[in-house]
């Protein structure tokens, strides 16, 4: 049986958590494995903390069993769900957001605006996917195994995005000769090794906060080259003189009082210092890369950038790419200046009927 246990949490931009049952309920779903499952509801416009589950199976075994039975057909609510795999913070969960048709328009909004607030106050780095439905089939395990797969997929481009993805991909720095043929290549996806993936996953995870990658032109791949901890300062060492490199950096800075982690992809090529073929394939390799990470592995990159040398990565340097300025001061009017020469004197215009006496 469901037991309701409110706690004095507004509905407000940023939520305060007054409640104690909820706050040391979301502290126990954090650091352990007592819950499978924890429902919230909204009750006179305060959360409210429903029904709590506790783990009997693995995690899409009864999935369906606890899910689906909770999601009342016109009332909103959120689940989250654990799943049995974790990350470097704890656990991972699904955060599903429940809001069927036939509910009232007032309840869909009350529960559209708290959403963020719930997800935060809960733990972002603790959900590893979000999913919103209407309908129970949409929340069912197919349908989260449904959403799991267009997430992979790549995303649709208009003709135009299309059209400026193929001509990036097909961009080689080549010396043209009449020796030489066109290069037509339309880009290369070399797959990846198996430990510069892992390395990816842990820097997607934040245990790693640096990855380098080359390739290797013997075996057609893409592997794994350093992952040493990294600090802005360090960067110019980790760029190869004499060779290309993918490079994977977690920016850690503070930005208008923020404090800030932003991903930043950085293609090195030391100019031609490198061979036509070398650089050829980095270049080609470069953007199909660079869609699987952020598509395929949800890393999102903030800023990329292409250097010829480390030297350029200074602090400063990399702090105006990723927060560029904005010029937005317009030049202040100057008033132009009258014709030149001789005038006549100068006119007074007074007001009518304000005429001047004669001495």
């Amino acid at each position: 049986m469901a037991t309701v246990v409110t706690c004095s949490i507004r509905i407000t931009s940023q939520i305060r958590t007054t409640g104690n049952e909820v706050k040391d309920i979301f502290a126990t779903a954090r650091s352990g494995d007592q819950y499978r499952l924890i429902k919230i509801v909204i009750e006179d416009e305060q959360l409210a903390l429903g029904i709590t589950k506790k783990a009997s199976k693995t995690w899409d075994q009864e999935y369906d069993s606890l899910v689906l039975p909770l999601l009342e057909d016109d009332l909103p609510s959120y689940i989250l769900y654990r799943l049995d795999s974790s990350n470097n913070q704890g656990y991972e969960w699904i955060f599903l957001a429940w809001s069927p048709d036939r509910s009232p328009v007032r309840h869909k909004m009350l529960y559209a605006a708290t959403r963020a607030t719930v997800k935060k106050e809960f733990g972002g780095g603790l959900i590893k996917d979000e999913l919103f439905g209407t309908t129970k089939e949409d929340m069912s395990l197919k349908g989260y195994k449904k959403f799991l797969v267009s997430e992979a997929a790549p995303h649709p481009l208009t003709a135009a995005e299309e059209e400026l993805r193929q001509i990036k991909l097909s961009e080689v720095n080549t010396d043209i000769s009449v020796d030489t043929k066109q290069q037509t290549l339309q880009g290369v996806a070399f797959p990846m090794h198996g430990e510069a993936v892992k390395a990816l996953e842990r820097f997607r995870d934040k245990q790693v906060n640096y990855v380098q990658l080359e390739i290797d032109f013997a075996k057609e791949l893409i592997k794994l080259s350093n992952t040493e901890p990294t600090e802005v300062k360090d960067l110019p060492k980790r760029i190869p003189t004499e060779s290309a490199r993918y490079h994977f950096f977690r920016y850690n800075h503070s930005h208008e009082g923020d404090y800030l982690e932003s991903t930043v992809f950085i293609y090195s090529m030391p100019g031609y210092k490198c061979s036509i073929k070398e650089r050829m394939l980095y270049s080609s390799c470069k953007n199909p890369l660079v869609d699987m990470v952020e598509n395929n592995m949800h890393i999102e990159i903030l800023k990329k950038l292409e250097i010829d040398n480390g030297e350029e990565l200074t602090p400063d340097f990399l702090y105006e790419e990723v927060h560029p300025k904005q010029h937005a001061h317009r030049q202040a009017f100057a008033k132009p200046k009258g014709p030149g020469g001789k005038r006549g004197g100068r006119r007074i215009t007074r007001p009518p009927g304000d005429e001047e006496e004669d001495d």
